[in-house]
């Protein structure tokens, strides 16, 4: 520890008059809707994230600012949107330093004299291989020997304050797939509509459910661990996604299913039972830990803090997606309390724009164009396979809570656009500039990507590019199913 560091937890220890800070853990969940008990959801048992909100504050109108993972987390992170810092495309191939002044919260944590760790959840096992490093996939080049003091916070000095990430890998794809599924629980599943009532899409959405279970095992495991050390009651505990689910058209889409994620926070001076029903961002959570901390937000962060003061009142939030692997596609939207704005600046794409992780991880991909080529996909889900979309969607939200229906309201969709251009100027939104050009040019990120696509399908079916119907047929084998099932 250096010298600045030493002497910052030697004040935090022994200036008079002061209160020791809380700790603050943040728990994140990977690629997760609001879809918990306490969040309505009644298919899933989540008895931890339910204690976890029943002894806190769960927020019902909480999102991200990508929906994606890097550019998420490099948002947050950082409490600044990913577009003003040019940190919007997902999967930077050569990331860069940041640039003056931008610092990540760790760094700033670190030189008040805090102790701050990143760790995989304990006990995280995937594929049979135990997981021991904590995600951090933020789009700038970072060290984690530097940017942390570790993975393990019980190494810190005695009283010394500590911010730990746990980073849970769940529910990310792929999801472990069950070798029996509920029937009664499967019947029970509630597909949004533009989605094929399916029994593929049924046992992986089950598979998803699973998944979000284990989230709360490994949510439980941490909160164990705080209270077995005695020091669960004076941390702020804050569980949250980095986006929404991993489905065909939530994650990589703004979309409600793209943004909308759970935001539990628990600990001293919040109390139980509370629902916070006004609209907050993932990039407030940066300057909300460091008012927790007594640290001055810097003026660039772009979040407010929600935990300290007043709620900040504010009219709307904003999210973005750019580049996600290789698919080229810029999107913006407004979110307020109850509208859904979004404009696509490249209306003559598919939604099917390709992507070729999801073309080797989602069976709903190849199986929602086989439907539709056999004629048996139905009016409603076939409209998000139209080969261009809108310039621009607005949606209800109180009707529409999903943002499905795209509703006419010139005034309103007039509005909404105008904001959208202030914030974009405002906030020097770098998206319309393409990617960074540190970056490889596009053909080249395609071919790459294309060819992890085809040695995943060469190994699968030992056919590297596998039709639609060969692709669905090897997800049905994957998921227990014949032939005989494929039949909506």
């Amino acid at each position: 520890m250096s010298l600045k560091n030493l002497l910052a937890v030697f004040f935090i220890l022994t200036a008079p008059g002061l209160a020791a800070p809380p700790n603050i853990v943040w728990i994140i969940a990977d690629d997760m809707s609001p879809d918990t008990g306490a969040y309505g959801q009644a298919q899933v048992k989540t008895p931890h994230l339910d204690r976890l909100a029943a002894e806190g504050r769960r927020y019902a109108r909480a999102y991200s600012t990508a929906p994606v993972c890097s550019s998420s987390r490099s948002a947050f992170i950082l409490g600044c949107y990913q577009t003003t810092t040019g940190l919007h495309p997902h999967d930077t191939e050569n990331p860069q330093p940041l640039p003056a002044p931008y610092q990540p919260l760790p760094t700033l944590l670190r030189e008040a004299g805090w102790f701050v760790t990143n760790a995989a959840a304990p006990g995280t096992v995937r594929s049979g291989k135990k997981i021991t490093k904590g995600k951090t996939h933020y789009n700038f080049a970072h060290d984690a020997k530097t940017l942390f003091d570790g993975d393990e916070w019980r190494k810190r000095k005695p009283g010394q304050p500590f911010f730990a990430q746990f980073q849970i890998t769940e529910p990310h794809r792929p999801f472990p797939i069950p070798e029996s599924f509920d029937e009664a629980a499967l019947a029970a599943i509630k597909l949004p509509e533009n989605y094929p009532d399916h029994p593929l899409v049924r046992r992986d959405w089950y598979a998803y459910q699973r998944s979000v279970e284990v989230v709360d095992q490994r949510v439980g495991a941490i909160l164990d661990q705080l209270r077995a050390e005695g020091v669960l009651d004076n941390t702020i505990v804050m569980f949250f996604a980095d986006h929404g689910r991993p489905m065909p058209w939530g994650k990589q889409w703004l979309s409600v299913e793209g943004l909308q994620v759970p935001l539990i926070v628990r600990g001293p001076q919040i109390a139980a039972n509370q629902v916070e029903e006004r609209l907050v961002s993932l990039i407030d959570l940066a300057p909300s830990v460091l008012k927790l901390a007594g640290l001055p937000v810097p003026a660039w962060m772009q979040g407010q803090a929600i935990l300290s003061g007043d709620f900040p009142a504010r009219e709307q939030l904003f999210a973005a997606r750019d580049r996600c692997g290789d698919a080229m596609d810029r999107v913006r939207a407004v979110i307020t309390p109850d509208r859904w704005f979004v404009r696509h600046f490249s209306p003559e794409q598919s939604r099917l724009n390709w992507s070729s992780y999801k073309e080797d991880q989602y069976p709903g991909m190849p199986l929602l164009r086989e439907l539709q080529r056999e004629g048996k996909l139905a009016a409603f889900p076939a409209q998000w396979l139209a080969p261009t979309r809108p310039e621009t969607e607005l949606f209800d939200l109180t009707a529409d809570p999903q943002s499905l229906h795209a509703i006419r309201d010139p005034k309103s969709s007039a509005d909404l656009n105008a904001r959208l251009d202030r914030w974009i100027t405002e906030t020097k939104d770098q998206g319309a500039k393409g990617d960074p050009t540190t970056e490889p040019y596009l053909a080249d990120i395609q071919k790459a990507k294309r060819a992890d696509y085809q040695r995943t399908w060469k190994k699968r079916l030992n056919n590297p590019e596998p039709t639609d119907a060969e692709k669905v047929g090897w997800w049905m084998k994957s998921y227990h199913l014949d032939a005989a099932d494929a039949v909506p």
